[in-house]
């Protein structure tokens, strides 16, 4: 926590400031200041539901600088993240995971040096994990392994005719699933309460959507993941709908809206693959960018089917991680995503990940930045096409020994003393 509040100071008072922190974060938050929509005022320079803009908004009503009040924002999503990276990894190892996320060097620079939202959209995804898989509850696979292994076992046994009853007849799998007795009725509720937190993530940015498989899957059955999955969309239809009443929207400006929050530029160049078709540079390349989106979505699918058996956890990690090997666009703070879930469940080959995107991070953050435009843009050129070295130990880094339930499991989430025992 000092090292955020130290980091948050250093960087409001330095001369330097990001661009879009200055240009896009800052008009945001004036313009709800001003009872302006943030997507519409800001010319599209926020792609967002304004749920950030409204606490940018807030702070700087009350005065606060926004050098300060812009990070402020991120730095404390971020210190909360700490204690739920530990309930996250649960065991005797959730102090130490704790603290590993704490000096997550990536972390640091993200939400106090750039004051990026990447945090704040980490801190409700986390947190619905956390829900979803309930404090005390031992650890899952997704039920539909569970049934489809079942449905095997009954199969060899039985026959085709009785596995089918024994899953879809009167007394079957499927409909205790899909209706549970009276004793599911906190199960309902923690589902709703993970599907509220999910939905607060996505108002912060709209990539945890690749966070939601994960999150049902931890859920006990399908009813209650049905709850989950209304809620997350119930959340941002709500600031959708309540633009008129909270950013002054007028009713014929949503459709506007909705098509600037969807306009994402084919802006490739900053990573992996794409800066070597650009020599470095950012361009415009909706070739490129249309290519490397289906690339990713082919990959999630495939990583979706390899670890459809392991902790959703797990496959979650690999899910993120996928999407930073292939993907044909990417900023530095995106590289944050997969921090609390791989620091949580660390593989073999997590901490050169980790040590190896946020020294790259760094160099662009810290070293490139001190430096002119046309310096930076020469060193921008070498920093984008050198991350390619860094998609080998993203790939080594995914959880390939924990694709079969039958992998180590992850520790029983730390259990909170009961008073009423003593």
């Amino acid at each position: 926590m000092a090292v955020r509040v130290l980091l948050l100071f250093t960087a409001a008072n330095d001369s330097w400031q990001p661009v879009d922190f200055v240009e896009s974060f800052r008009p945001a938050g004036e313009a709800v200041l001003n009872g302006e929509d943030p997507v519409l005022a800001s010319e599209g320079g926020w792609h967002f539901l304004p749920t950030i803009p409204y606490v940018y908004g807030i702070l700087l009503w009350f005065g606060i600088p926004w050098e300060y009040a812009g990070r402020l924002v991120t730095v404390v999503a971020d210190i909360v993240l700490i204690p739920l990276v530990a309930k996250l990894a649960g065991g005797p190892k959730a102090s130490l995971r704790a603290l590993q996320y704490a000096l997550n060097p990536l972390a640091l620079l993200v939400a106090s040096i750039h004051g990026q939202v990447e945090p704040v959209a980490l801190v409700f995804g986390v947190a619905a994990f956390v829900v979803a898989r309930g404090p005390g509850s031992p650890d899952r696979v997704g039920v539909t392994t569970h049934v489809a292994a079942r449905a095997r076992r009954g199969v060899l046994a039985y026959g085709w005719p009785t596995a089918l009853h024994r899953v879809l007849g009167p007394g079957g799998m499927l409909r205790r699933a899909l209706l549970p007795g009276p004793t599911d009725r906190a199960d309902l509720k923690r589902a709703a309460l993970a599907g509220l937190l999910m939905g607060l993530a996505l108002c912060a940015k709209s990539w945890p959507i690749w966070l939601i498989p994960g999150m049902l899957l931890l859920l006990p059955h399908l009813r209650a993941r049905i709850v989950a999955l209304f809620t997350t969309g119930v959340v941002p239809l709500f600031f959708l709908v309540t633009l008129p009443i909270f950013a002054g929207t007028r009713l014929d400006q949503i459709p506007d809206v909705i098509n600037t929050i969807r306009d994402i530029r084919p802006i490739v160049g900053e990573w992996g693959w794409t800066p070597h078709f650009t020599g470095g540079d950012w361009a415009l390349r909706a070739d490129l960018a249309s290519f490397g989106t289906n690339l990713i979505y082919l990959c999630v699918i495939a990583v979706v089917l390899i670890w459809r058996r392991a902790d959703p956890i797990d496959m979650t990690t690999a899910i993120l991680l996928i999407f930073m090997v292939v993907t044909p666009r990417l900023g530095a703070q995106y590289l944050l995503w997969f921090m609390p879930f791989l620091i949580a469940r660390p593989t073999r080959f997590a901490w050169p990940a980790i040590i190896g995107v946020s020294f790259w991070a760094a160099y662009g953050y810290l070293y490139m930045t001190q430096f002119d435009v046309n310096t930076w843009w020469g060193l921008h050129a070498d920093w984008s096409r050198a991350s390619i070295v860094l998609l080998p130990l993203l790939v080594l880094a995914m959880p390939w020994g924990r694709r079969d339930p039958a992998a180590p499991q992850l520790a029983p989430p730390v259990k909170t003393p009961d008073p009423s025992a003593n």
